[in-house]
Protein backbone atom coordinates (compact mmCIF):
# COMPACT_ATOMS: atom_id res chain seq x y z
CA UNK A 1 0.00 0.00 0.00
CA UNK A 2 1.21 3.72 -0.87
CA UNK A 3 2.54 5.40 2.05
CA UNK A 4 -0.05 7.94 3.30
CA UNK A 5 0.76 11.18 4.37
CA UNK A 6 -1.12 12.07 7.96
CA UNK A 7 -1.31 15.76 9.09
CA UNK A 8 -3.03 16.45 12.64
CA UNK A 9 -2.64 20.58 13.32
CA UNK A 10 -4.43 21.39 17.06
CA UNK A 11 -4.59 25.12 17.57
CA UNK A 12 -5.66 26.23 20.57
CA UNK A 13 -6.40 30.00 22.10
CA UNK A 14 -5.48 31.04 25.32
CA UNK A 15 -6.31 35.04 26.19
CA UNK A 16 -3.86 35.90 28.76
CA UNK A 17 -4.78 38.68 31.01
CA UNK A 18 -3.24 41.89 32.22
CA UNK A 19 -2.54 43.68 29.10
CA UNK A 20 -1.04 40.91 26.93
CA UNK A 21 -2.52 39.66 23.87
CA UNK A 22 -3.60 36.74 22.80
CA UNK A 23 -1.20 33.31 22.25
CA UNK A 24 -1.50 31.43 19.40
CA UNK A 25 -0.07 27.82 19.39
CA UNK A 26 0.16 25.98 16.56
CA UNK A 27 1.75 22.24 16.29
CA UNK A 28 1.90 19.75 13.19
CA UNK A 29 2.54 16.50 13.28
CA UNK A 30 3.47 14.84 10.20
CA UNK A 31 3.57 11.14 10.32
CA UNK A 32 4.51 8.92 7.49
CA UNK A 33 2.73 5.19 8.07
CA UNK A 34 2.80 2.00 5.90
CA UNK A 35 0.49 -0.35 6.51
CA UNK A 36 1.96 -2.94 4.50
CA UNK A 37 5.67 -3.21 5.83
CA UNK A 38 4.43 -2.10 9.35
CA UNK A 39 6.78 0.97 9.68
CA UNK A 40 6.93 2.51 12.46
CA UNK A 41 5.56 6.65 12.37
CA UNK A 42 8.20 9.65 11.33
CA UNK A 43 7.49 12.49 12.78
CA UNK A 44 7.94 16.07 12.57
CA UNK A 45 6.24 18.61 14.74
CA UNK A 46 6.28 21.97 13.91
CA UNK A 47 5.50 24.95 16.47
CA UNK A 48 4.18 28.52 15.79
CA UNK A 49 3.59 30.53 18.70
CA UNK A 50 3.60 34.06 18.92
CA UNK A 51 0.97 37.47 19.54
CA UNK A 52 -1.60 38.18 17.84
CA UNK A 53 -1.06 42.34 18.53
CA UNK A 54 -5.23 42.59 18.91
CA UNK A 55 -4.39 45.87 20.80
CA UNK A 56 -0.90 46.98 20.53
CA UNK A 57 -0.36 45.92 16.75
CA UNK A 58 2.64 43.80 17.63
CA UNK A 59 4.29 41.53 15.03
CA UNK A 60 3.36 37.90 15.28
CA UNK A 61 6.54 36.04 16.51
CA UNK A 62 7.50 32.45 14.89
CA UNK A 63 10.01 30.04 15.82
CA UNK A 64 10.40 26.52 13.75
CA UNK A 65 12.74 23.28 14.54
CA UNK A 66 15.92 23.46 12.13
CA UNK A 67 15.41 21.74 8.77
CA UNK A 68 12.65 24.07 8.01
CA UNK A 69 8.75 22.43 7.20
CA UNK A 70 8.52 19.32 4.95
CA UNK A 71 8.45 20.20 1.15
CA UNK A 72 5.47 17.95 0.71
CA UNK A 73 3.21 20.36 3.30
CA UNK A 74 2.26 24.03 2.90
CA UNK A 75 1.68 25.68 6.11
CA UNK A 76 -1.86 26.29 6.82
CA UNK A 77 -3.43 28.57 4.55
CA UNK A 78 -5.30 31.09 7.27
CA UNK A 79 -3.16 32.95 9.91
CA UNK A 80 -4.21 34.51 12.53
CA UNK A 81 -5.24 38.12 11.70
CA UNK A 82 -3.29 41.29 13.55
CA UNK A 83 -5.06 44.54 13.54
CA UNK A 84 -2.74 47.54 13.98
CA UNK A 85 -3.51 49.81 17.03
CA UNK A 86 -1.48 52.66 15.13
CA UNK A 87 -3.80 56.10 14.68
CA UNK A 88 -4.36 55.99 11.18
CA UNK A 89 -5.53 60.08 12.24
CA UNK A 90 -2.19 60.73 13.45
CA UNK A 91 -0.37 61.85 10.10
CA UNK A 92 -3.34 64.09 9.31
CA UNK A 93 -2.78 67.83 10.32
CA UNK A 94 -5.62 68.20 11.65
CA UNK A 95 -5.37 65.74 14.17
CA UNK A 96 -1.51 66.20 15.13
CA UNK A 97 -3.48 69.96 15.44
CA UNK A 98 -5.79 69.09 17.90
CA UNK A 99 -3.52 66.78 19.74
CA UNK A 100 -0.94 70.19 20.16
CA UNK A 101 -4.70 72.16 21.44
CA UNK A 102 -5.42 69.53 24.06
CA UNK A 103 -1.63 69.28 25.33
CA UNK A 104 -1.37 73.17 25.75
CA UNK A 105 -4.98 73.27 27.60
CA UNK A 106 -3.80 70.16 30.10
CA UNK A 107 -0.65 72.10 30.88
CA UNK A 108 -3.22 74.86 31.64
CA UNK A 109 -5.50 73.75 33.90
CA UNK A 110 -4.38 70.16 34.53
CA UNK A 111 -2.57 71.70 38.35
CA UNK A 112 -5.66 72.94 39.43
CA UNK A 113 -7.46 69.93 38.19
CA UNK A 114 -5.42 67.73 40.12
CA UNK A 115 -5.23 70.30 43.32
CA UNK A 116 -9.41 70.37 43.24
CA UNK A 117 -9.27 66.77 43.45
CA UNK A 118 -7.31 65.99 45.90
CA UNK A 119 -8.97 68.77 48.84
CA UNK A 120 -12.09 67.07 48.01
CA UNK A 121 -10.93 62.96 47.39
CA UNK A 122 -8.47 62.62 50.05
CA UNK A 123 -7.82 63.18 53.86
CA UNK A 124 -6.48 66.11 53.28
CA UNK A 125 -9.37 68.11 54.45
CA UNK A 126 -12.35 66.72 56.62
CA UNK A 127 -15.92 67.27 56.48
CA UNK A 128 -16.85 71.21 57.44
CA UNK A 129 -12.88 71.89 57.47
CA UNK A 130 -11.51 75.30 55.40
CA UNK A 131 -8.80 75.40 53.35
CA UNK A 132 -5.55 76.45 54.14
CA UNK A 133 -4.63 80.16 52.94
CA UNK A 134 -2.40 79.03 49.90
CA UNK A 135 -5.20 76.20 49.01
CA UNK A 136 -7.79 78.66 49.24
CA UNK A 137 -6.04 81.33 47.01
CA UNK A 138 -5.48 79.13 43.97
CA UNK A 139 -9.29 77.95 44.61
CA UNK A 140 -10.57 81.35 44.68
CA UNK A 141 -8.02 82.82 42.02
CA UNK A 142 -8.40 79.82 39.54
CA UNK A 143 -11.70 78.12 40.40
CA UNK A 144 -14.44 80.46 41.97
CA UNK A 145 -13.59 83.27 39.89
CA UNK A 146 -14.14 81.84 36.67
CA UNK A 147 -17.51 80.31 37.92
CA UNK A 148 -20.83 81.97 35.84
CA UNK A 149 -22.44 83.20 38.55
CA UNK A 150 -19.40 84.51 40.41
CA UNK A 151 -21.34 87.14 41.94
CA UNK A 152 -23.74 86.03 43.32
CA UNK A 153 -21.94 83.17 44.46
CA UNK A 154 -19.50 85.65 46.63
CA UNK A 155 -22.31 87.95 47.81
CA UNK A 156 -21.11 90.81 50.02
CA UNK A 157 -17.51 88.86 50.25
CA UNK A 158 -15.37 85.68 50.73
CA UNK A 159 -14.40 84.86 54.60
CA UNK A 160 -13.33 81.23 53.88
CA UNK A 161 -13.89 78.11 51.33
CA UNK A 162 -14.77 75.08 53.26
CA UNK A 163 -15.18 71.43 52.01
CA UNK A 164 -18.33 69.76 52.91
CA UNK A 165 -20.80 67.49 52.08
CA UNK A 166 -23.42 68.57 49.45
CA UNK A 167 -26.82 69.11 50.69
CA UNK A 168 -28.93 67.14 49.01
CA UNK A 169 -25.93 64.23 47.40
CA UNK A 170 -24.75 63.56 50.99
CA UNK A 171 -22.57 61.02 49.35
CA UNK A 172 -20.94 64.21 47.55
CA UNK A 173 -18.06 66.37 48.48
CA UNK A 174 -17.57 69.69 47.41
CA UNK A 175 -16.21 73.22 47.85
CA UNK A 176 -18.47 76.32 49.91
CA UNK A 177 -17.88 79.50 49.46
CA UNK A 178 -17.97 80.96 53.33
CA UNK A 179 -19.40 84.81 52.92
CA UNK A 180 -18.26 87.67 55.30
CA UNK A 181 -22.22 88.08 56.25
CA UNK A 182 -21.91 84.51 57.56
CA UNK A 183 -23.82 82.55 54.68
CA UNK A 184 -22.33 79.90 52.43
CA UNK A 185 -23.51 78.20 49.27
CA UNK A 186 -21.61 75.32 47.43
CA UNK A 187 -19.58 75.99 43.60
CA UNK A 188 -18.64 73.25 41.15
CA UNK A 189 -15.04 73.57 40.35
CA UNK A 190 -15.71 71.50 37.39
CA UNK A 191 -18.51 74.32 35.79
CA UNK A 192 -16.09 77.12 37.35
CA UNK A 193 -13.06 75.51 35.34
CA UNK A 194 -15.75 74.69 32.00
CA UNK A 195 -16.42 78.23 31.82
CA UNK A 196 -12.43 79.54 31.83
CA UNK A 197 -11.49 77.24 28.88
CA UNK A 198 -14.41 78.57 27.15
CA UNK A 199 -13.26 81.86 27.76
CA UNK A 200 -10.10 81.60 27.16
CA UNK A 201 -9.52 78.95 23.89
CA UNK A 202 -11.11 79.05 20.63
CA UNK A 203 -14.89 77.29 20.39
CA UNK A 204 -14.12 74.08 18.52
CA UNK A 205 -11.14 72.93 20.91
CA UNK A 206 -12.51 74.32 24.20
CA UNK A 207 -15.84 72.19 23.33
CA UNK A 208 -14.19 69.07 22.22
CA UNK A 209 -11.46 69.50 25.35
CA UNK A 210 -14.71 69.67 27.69
CA UNK A 211 -16.62 66.82 26.10
CA UNK A 212 -13.76 64.65 26.62
CA UNK A 213 -11.88 65.46 29.64
CA UNK A 214 -15.31 66.20 31.49
CA UNK A 215 -17.90 64.17 32.98
CA UNK A 216 -20.73 67.03 32.21
CA UNK A 217 -20.75 69.51 29.59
Amino acid sequence: MAAATVARIAVSHQILRRDVPQAVRIVCTIGNISHSHGQQHKQTSITVSGSTGIENGSEVEQSLPRGGLNSSVNPPSSSPRISSSSNLWSDQPDYMKWRNKEAEILKDVGPIISLAKKILHSPRYRDGEHLTGEDAKKIVDKVLLYHPHSTNKIGHGIHSIMVDRHPEFRHTRCLFVVRTDGGWIDFSYQKCLRAYIRGKYPSDDAERFIKEHFKRT
